[in-house]
């Protein structure tokens, strides 16, 4: 038997001259077992302190994500919710708002009728009363013509009865009487 030494490698020749590549005795198999276990144990023990938590972090994580990603739909889906209620508010605001302002309007055409037509009532009033005044003035003008008349006819007879009958005296005296009146009292 002749072990290589460089390589590691133990290699046997046996009586007939062939070699092997490993010696397969029984130290080598229990120590390769021993090592299986220890890997195991190795495994066992690293998985248990290293990826448990690992995976219980990428858990935790993943379980946070999730719940946001969920809590973000539920509030996407609430403020859709009160997006189409607030625009159903206001659509019902608008017809509201459009409905006041239609009820304005009617106020205030009928406001507008009622002020024209006291406004008409009123202006007939005023034109009624001032044709009445209109008419007392004028009778009241007639009577102080009337009156005029009287007294110029009185002064008239009275200068008439104390003069002579003459036409030339009687023209005389109905121009001095009309220049005592005055002009102004004929023409108005």
């Amino acid at each position: 038997m002749s072990i290589l030494a460089g390589a590691g490698i133990a290699v046997l020749e046996t009586e007939a001259g062939m070699s092997r590549l490993f010696d397969l005795d029984l130290q080598l198999i229990v120590d390769a077992g021993l090592m299986i276990i220890a890997l195991f144990f190795l495994f066992m023990v690293l998985s248990y302190m290293l990826f448990n938590p690992a995976r219980k972090m990428l858990e935790g994580r993943q379980n946070k994500i999730k719940n946001e990603l969920d809590n973000a739909a539920a509030d996407m889906e609430a403020a859709r919710a009160l997006k189409e209620e607030y625009e159903e508010k206001l659509k019902e605001i608008d017809k509201e708002a459009d409905r006041i302002l239609g009820e304005a309007r009617k106020k205030a055409l009928a406001n507008e009728s009622q002020i024209v037509a006291q406004a008409k009532e009123e202006a007939a009033r005023i034109m009624e009363r001032a044709r009445k005044e209109a008419q007392l003035e004028k009778q009241k003008a007639a009577d102080d013509v009337k009156r005029e008349m009287i007294s110029l006819a009185s002064l008239m007879a009275g200068k008439v009865v104390s003069a002579s009958i003459d036409t030339t005296v009687q023209e005389s005296l109905i121009d001095e009487t009309l220049k005592e009146i005055g002009e102004g009292t004929w023409l108005s």
